[in-house]
């Protein structure tokens, strides 16, 4: 068999393997998206049938009983404020460590290291954030999402930055900028792409994350989309799977959008990354 025929059939695999990997991920979100159409005895198959009646007021019902609006709030000035410190803080940082040649830098580089691997724990983070009266509140877990996410952001940036040729850098330092007006003028427009990936990522994972909502959010005002969801499921999971079907679409619905309009920002963003680091 010649090379040629080797590399045509090892495509044919890869590609029959990509189909079924992406199958895995597409059937669960047809039959949820479908699921929010039907009615409560229809839903039960759970299958690919289109619905006999499409019923849109299950999304109504949802939105009304779930209290999604205050939740869909909540999840929003959460999720933003922290995104938005974790990039400003991580891509500044990741400008120093990747233009600074120095003991220091590096030392700080690889602590950013040991923070992607030691996870959190919960119970000294409670009695901290109840020491210094934050524990609750909306306070307490935007710098958490920050902490938690900034050390993998500043690997992202830290690589894509050293692809950045210094030479810029040194022409706006003769010129008279600062080390923050070369990262704002400079540095900050060249990581659009990265940024972009970054956002996706941290949008996504914050957005959907459960875990730290359900420990360090006290008030049900303030509860999360994914929090609403689970409250919802326990509410109506055993017998009206439509309108668990819907709460999920509803809840998913602004992280296919965001991905939809930056799909090839965020791929241009992972390969440049890549390329450059």
């Amino acid at each position: 068999m010649s090379s040629k025929s080797k590399e045509q059939i090892g495509r044919i695999v890869l590609i029959a393997v990509l189909v079924l990997l992406s199958l895995i991920i597409i059937v669960p979100l047809l039959i949820m998206l479908l699921g929010s159409f039907k009615d409560s005895a229809e839903v039960t198959a759970f299958d690919l049938k289109l619905p006999k009646k499409w019923n849109f007021n299950n999304f109504p019902i949802v939105f009304k009983e779930g209290k999604l609006l205050r939740a869909f709030g909540n999840s929003m000035l959460i999720t933003i404020i922290s995104t938005s410190i974790t990039i400003f803080v991580s891509s500044l940082a990741s400008f120093v460590l990747a233009r600074r040649n120095a003991r220091l830098s590096r030392f700080l580089y690889y602590f950013f290291f040991i923070g992607t691997i030691i996870p959190m724990q919960i119970m000294p983070t409670i009695r901290l954030f109840s020491a210094i009266n934050i524990y609750g509140g909306y306070s307490n877990i935007i710098i958490l999402y920050s902490a938690l996410n900034i050390p993998f952001s500043c690997f992202l940036y830290t690589g894509f930055i050293k692809g950045i040729p210094k030479v810029l850098d040194e022409s706006a330092f003769i010129e008279g900028a600062s080390t923050f007006k070369i990262y704002l003028y400079i540095i900050l427009p060249l990581l659009k792409s990265c940024n972009i990936t970054v956002l996706i990522l941290l949008f996504t994972g914050i957005w959907n994350e459960i875990n730290i909502p359900l420990y360090f959010l006290n008030n049900p005002l303030k509860r999360t989309m994914p929090l609403s969801v689970y409250q919802f499921f326990g509410m109506y999971g055993g017998s009206n799977w439509n309108y668990v079907f819907a709460d999920l679409t509803l809840a998913t619905l602004p992280i296919v959008i965001l991905f939809i309009f930056m799909q090839k920002q965020f791929i241009s963003g992972l390969t440049e990354g890549a390329v450059k680091g």
